[in-house]
This record gives C-alpha cells, structure tokens and sequence, in this order.
C-alpha cells in the first residue's frame, strides 16, 4: 500500500469508530446539541492530556461543539493513532503517537500549554505540574481545569499544596464516577483485556489485587465472578475489612506474592510489586498494572534483573529470571486496558457518564455558576445531582 492509502485506511478507520462509539453515547449527544446552542466555551481554548480513544474523541467534539477550540495529547502509550488523525481531520489539534517515547510524550504535554489555554483537562496532573514548575510557562492565566484521576488528584493535593492557583475539580471524586466508572467498568474492562490480551481462562487463576478502592473493587468482583480465587493487598484496615467482608482472602505482602500467578496493581501509588518481589513470584506468573502512571511495578528493575526478554506477541513481555522462573508482563507496565494490544478501555456508557461530568464541571468553570476555591476539589453536587439524573432516564428508558 501507498503511503496515501495507508493514511486513507487510517482516516476511515478512525472515523467508523468515533461514529460507532458516539451513537452509544446518548448524554454526550444531548449535551451536544445544547452546547451548540449556549456556547459556554466561545473564544477559550480548551488544553487536554487524556487518552487519545473514540470515547475521549467524542467528548472533544461535544466542547468543540460549544465554541472551544481543542488542543489535546494523548498519555503515554495510550493514543490511538486512527483517532487522532480522524480528530485531527475534524479541525481537533492532537499531538502525538502511540509509540512516543516518554521525552516525546512530555514535549507534546508542553505544546498543549504553548497554546496559551484558558481551560485544562488533565489526566495525571501532568499539565498541571508542568503549568507550575517549568519557568517557560510561568505567569499564564489559567481559569481552571479539571482531573480525570486518583493519581492526578494525589498529585495536586500532595505534590502541588497551595500551588494551584486555579479551581481544579477533580472528577474522579464524584461518587457517580467511582460507582459506575471505578467499579464496574473499570473491572469489566480489567478482565476484558487480560483474556483479550492473553487469550487464557481466568478460572482457577489465582488473582492478587493490589489496591482495595473503587478500581481495586471493581477488579476483584469481576475476576471472581469469573472463578478467579482473588486475594486483595490493601493497607488501609478498613478497607481491608471491607476486601475481607466481601469475600476475598486478605494477606500480607510477603503471602500473597508467594501464592498468586496474576499480579494486578490498582493502587495510584509508585513501587507496589518491587526489585525484592520478582525472585519470589512463581514460574510463570503474570503481572499488570490497571493504575494511571506505569510506576506500579517496578519495571527498569524488572528489566535489570532478567537474564533475557522475548515479546511473543504485542502487549506481553516474557522475562526469564536468574532462578530459572519465567515472569510475564503485560503492555509494559502501562495500564493495560488502554495501552494493551486493541484497546478499548471502560464501556462507553460509563465514559458518557465521566465525560458528561467533565463537561458540565468545565462549563461551570467557564460560566461561574458554582463558588469554586483554587486548588483540587470535587464536583459540585449539583452537578452530580445532574448527571445522576440524565444517565437514569436513559438507563430506564
């Protein structure tokens, strides 16, 4: 094929998705068609750091619809390079490519914020940091943005104090986002991609989830409900208790390494499956991580350690280890429902439901219709009341 028609294959494939996606998300559809006509965002730009998928195009579409100009790049491994040239034809400027170095990745971060944007949706935080640590972008005026994340709002609360100069609601602590996205989508799309990726049976695996909330939950239920046995690692006790009272073994680190062959990370958190770990995981054993930053598991050590790699297919990585065990990673560390082999990451309904959140959060910020304080802070509630209602009709429609 021609370079031409290898680009023509890309636009088509790029579009047949957005269009198929965006059918499916009804709340989306209708926030469209009301932005249209109110044009909260008229004369802003709108800087974005988000996964570059057909859901996240077709929240782009619906700001675009309501005056903003988009200018977005993707997370690290996370783009999908049919949907940012079908968005980039669209008139949505994307930065970047699916196989990105991570210098790559954080220049295209810095191009976003070069466009002088009046609102940020940020995933990670990375935007943020980079708007308050790099002089290049000192004294630009920012009205607010929001966060997709737990990791991002980690980031801002406990890296960032006092520094954020700007309302930054934070989406992941809507409790609609936790229910619906966290929970039950995030662990439908969890177990998704780990038979899609590995093409195994989860029955009789014995699954080790790190990390006990909305995320961690959702895996864990839905691996069990597969016939997975399923131990959860969580220090904080009482959701320890809460693993421990829905049925799932509760150990200490130590035990549960020893005993699992699947190792998912779900915690927000750096050096959860660590150097000291790998000697001790059994032959054959599986790690993934389902957390935002590919810091979970300590890969570069993984790496160090192993006598050789082989990737057998896209999104697996074999390590044979100096004690003759063979250790299996998947997608590189990265979270592995979004940077897998074919990713499709968590259900469009529950992305129209997140996405309807960010956009109303952005309108508001945009409108002043709610008293917002500088820094991280949650959705409005009347916001959540909204959204909670409008997902509900259709739902029971």
């Amino acid at each position: 094929m021609t370079d031409q028609s290898v680009e023509e294959e890309l636009l088509k494939r790029g579009r047949g998705k957005i269009n198929w996606i965006s059918s499916n998300m009804k709340m989306l559809d209708k926030l469209r068609e009301e932005f249209t006509s109110s044009q909260p965002f008229a004369g802003l730009t709108i800087g974005v750091s988000l996964h570059i998928e057909q859901k996240t195009a077709a929240l782009f579409s619906v700001l675009a619809a309501g005056g903003a100009e988009v200018v977005a790049t993707g997370n690290l491994g996370t783009t999908n390079d049919d949907i940012a040239a079908a968005l980039n034809e669209s008139g949505i400027r994307v930065y970047g490519k699916r196989n990105d170095t991570r210098s790559e990745h954080l220049e295209n971060v810095r191009r976003i914020l070069r466009h002088k944007p009046a609102l940020l949706l940020d995933n990670g935080a990375d935007l943020i940091a980079f708007l308050i640590e790099e002089e290049e972008f000192s004294g630009q005026k920012i009205i607010g943005g929001t966060e997709e994340t737990t990791s991002g709002g980690n980031r801002i609360r406990e890296e960032m104090p006092g520094k954020v100069s700007f309302p930054a609601i934070v989406i992941n602590d809507s409790p609609l986002k936790l229910i619906v996205e966290n929970k039950h989508a995030v662990g439908q799309s969890v177990l998704e991609s780990f038979l899609r990726i590995t093409n195994l049976m989860v029955q009789g695996k014995r699954v080790v989830v790190f990390g006990y909330g909305w995320c961690g939950r959702g895996i864990a239920k839905y691996f069990k409900s597969f016939g997975a046995q399923v131990t959860v690692m969580e220090k904080d006790p009482i959701r320890a208790l809460e693993a421990a009272v829905d049925g799932f073994r509760v150990t200490e680190t130590e035990a549960a390494v020893s005993w699992g062959n699947v190792f998912i990370t779900a915690t927000g958190r750096p050096g959860i499956i660590k150097a000291e770990h790998f000697a001790h995981i059994s032959d054959g054993a599986i790690l993934a991580n389902a957390g935002h930053f590919d810091w979970e598991i300590e890969v570069p050590e993984l790496v160090k350690q192993a006598a050789s790699v082989e990737e057998p297919e896209e999104a697996i990585e074999r390590f044979a280890m100096p004690n003759g065990n063979c250790l299996t990673l998947l997608s590189h560390g990265r979270m592995f429902n979004l940077g897998g082999r074919e990713p499709k990451g968590n259900s469009a309904e529950s992305m129209d439901l997140g996405f309807t959140l960010q956009a109303l959060s952005l309108e508001c910020i945009a409108k002043s219709r709610y008293p917002l304080v500088a820094g991280a802070q949650p959705v409005p509630h009347e916001i959540n009341l909204e959204a909670s209602r409008r997902m509900l009709q259709i739902m029971m429609a």
